[in-house]
């Protein structure tokens, strides 16, 4: 049973790491530029973002990083959630950021081992 669910668990960080690649190249390009002009906090914003997202997504396809990645995403859709949520008031925009952000927990709970090994290796 438990090497199912690492398949499953594997297959989970796969689909989002195809996900963020795609959402990650998106902000970098031009198309959404508008919607971080409504958002107000500038463009840089928008490129930190992009940023983020791809290397969550690389990171999610690294065994010793996955877990740390996860939680990392669960931090920028967290984001996203509360932008769409408060600046932009738009509850539709705000669903798939938290159907991710709950994905992205998943994996970061289940490969909460990998985070503690990563903080062992730096509190030495």
């Amino acid at each position: 049973m438990r090497t199912v669910g690492n398949v499953v668990l594997w297959a989970l960080q796969l689909l989002l790491a195809a996900y963020f690649v795609y959402s990650g190249v998106s902000l970098l390009g031009d198309d959404f530029v508008g919607k971080f002009d409504k958002i107000g906090f500038g463009q840089w914003l928008r490129y930190v973002t992009g940023v983020l997202e791809l290397a969550g997504a690389l990171g999610l396809l690294v065994p010793r990083l996955c877990g740390l990645a996860g939680l990392g995403l669960v931090g920028v859709m967290a984001g996203a959630v509360g932008t769409e949520l408060v600046i932009l008031g738009d509850t539709d925009g705000a669903m798939l950021p938290a159907i991710l952000l709950a994905l992205a927990a998943v994996v970061a709970w289940f490969r909460r081992d990998t985070v503690r090994a990563l903080l062992q290796t730096f509190g030495k």
